[in-house]
């Protein structure tokens, strides 16, 4: 009886020692941030020494990208390792959007990361923008997270209010402190969880309109209410890294920061064209950092092209898990970029336009098989956009001093949009000047390739595949 016992209680500190040794997930990813929205990656007059310190011990990605342009499909493909045409999210869903948009969500048959992790034995939690789905049954605590905090959808979109779980926990919400309230939930998770295996999405609000900051930080930064805003999205993040040490969890926490798509008005793209919503580079193009003590080397940079998609598969390969084998999954595992100067695991990445693949690129070339969109605004009599989900004081409580279209993130100039334009990206990053001309056999390889995946995208009505030229 004493040695069965004996062998079982070696095999409890065998199983609790495993346990101990899987590794946190801290996925941070922030909304509409541009490109070159971090002083990190070159922003000369926004604040972000947490940031750039997280990227200075760990790994900084200059050719990330997001596989659309906008909000909810690039979540569904971080939440998924699946191109947005595959798992069925292009578009938004948005409860002042109209019938449609308001019933959107992630399909039922899709499996998301918190719902692998947690069936590894993950103590999974959510704070901020899901955007997959807000009525009861597609919440987050309805697809894998033990717990969830935040605004469900655009912190723009009527009703604006914040769910506890699945109940609402406030409405009208005060944007102003929300970022602050925001970190001080993700510790809350950090602490509560210090002692086994977890894992924190944290999707931040900021900096997506309407812009706002505390008090503490607003007017205070020198450089507008966007530098205000990303002083306090800085801090926040700060707040998460230090409760990571301070638990004594640094050695074994992967700490992962993006966002989800190119940068609003006020923002900045680094020099690219377009911004958030258009398929120019400015739309997709995002920071990435990685932050791993003794596993990630100090300072790492990599020039390779990814993908949000593989941030899934790092973290399945990272923790050991797995996925159902039922379906394809675009993601692939980039540790050997954070780590070292391993090439790109592809050859070509896609971008969507809604429910359309757009464009392919590569290293180096980027073919715009469909003309490059992207919103249009109509200016009133004053000059502005008179934006529909503006602060109005009552329903969305922000400062009314919003970025308008004076202050585009990103180039508007260059060739027009067409059709079977090709850039070279390595020595014309702002997409300026089309090539296709001067170098028709990348125009015919990218197509290839370009029509070899556009065979497993679902033809939607009224659209139709683009032919060959």
């Amino acid at each position: 009886m004493k040695s069965t016992l004996l062998i079982l209680s070696s095999f409890l500190v065998l199983v609790s020692s495993l346990a101990a040794k899987q590794p946190n997930i801290v996925l941070i990813l922030a909304d509409d941030l541009g490109y070159g929205d971090l002083s990190c990656y070159g922003h000369p007059k926004f604040k972000t020494p947490h940031i750039d310190q997280m990227a200075a011990e760990g790994a900084k990605l200059t050719q990330f990208n997001c596989p659309a342009p906008f909000c909810a499909p690039t979540r569904a493909s971080l939440m998924t390792g699946r191109y947005p045409f595959r798992c069925g999210m292009t578009s938004n869903p948005a409860p002042d959007g109209g019938p449609a948009a308001d019933a959107l969500h992630l399909p039922d048959g899709e499996v998301t990361l918190a719902q692998v992790l947690k069936s590894a034995g993950y103590a999974t939690g959510m704070i901020g923008k899901w955007h997959l789905g807000h009525h009861a049954g597609y919440l987050p605590t309805d697809r894998g997270f033990d717990e969830y905090f935040g605004i469900p959808y655009s912190n723009d979109m009527r009703p604006v209010q914040v769910l506890e779980g699945t109940k609402v926990a406030e409405y009208p919400v005060v944007q102003a402190t929300l970022t602050q309230r925001y970190a001080k939930r993700a510790v809350e998770f950090i602490e509560r969880n210090a002692k086994q295996p977890f894992f924190l999405y944290f999707a931040e609000a900021m900096p997506h309109k309407p812009l706002a900051a505390s008090e503490e930080n607003y007017k205070k930064s020198g450089a507008g209410l966007y530098g205000d805003v990303m002083m306090e999205l800085d801090a926040s993040v700060g707040r998460v890294l230090d409760a990571i040490k301070a638990n004594g969890l640094d050695d074994n926490t992967l700490v992962i920061f993006s966002s989800d798509n190119g940068p609003w008005f006020g923002g900045s793209t680094a020099g690219l064209r377009g911004m958030k919503a258009a398929q120019w580079e400015g739309g997709y193009r995002v920071p990435m950092i990685a932050r791993w003590p003794g596993k990630i080397p100090a300072g790492h940079v990599s020039g390779e092209i990814a993908i949000m998609m593989d941030l899934f598969a790092t973290i399945l390969n990272v923790t050991g898990t797995k996925m159902p084998d039922d379906r394809v999954l675009d993601g692939r595992n980039i540790m050997p970029q954070f780590t070292s100067d391993a090439k790109s695991p592809h050859d070509y990445i896609f971008g969507h336009q809604n429910a359309r693949l757009a464009n392919i690129r590569d290293a180096r070339w980027k073919l715009h098989v469909l003309p490059a969109g992207g919103m249009k605004f109509k200016a009133g009599p004053d000059g502005r956009w008179p934006d529909p989900r503006a602060p109005d004081g009552v329903t969305i409580i922000a400062p009314f001093e919003q970025y308008n279209l004076d202050a585009f993130p990103g180039l508007s100039s260059g060739d027009e949009p067409a059709k079977m334009q090709l850039f070279d990206l390595q020595n014309d990053p702002g997409e300026q000047h089309d090539v296709a001309a001067q170098h028709p056999e990348e125009v015919r390889r990218l197509l290839a390739a370009y029509e070899s995946m556009n065979k497993d995208v679902p033809v939607v009505p009224d659209m139709k595949r683009v032919p060959k030229k």
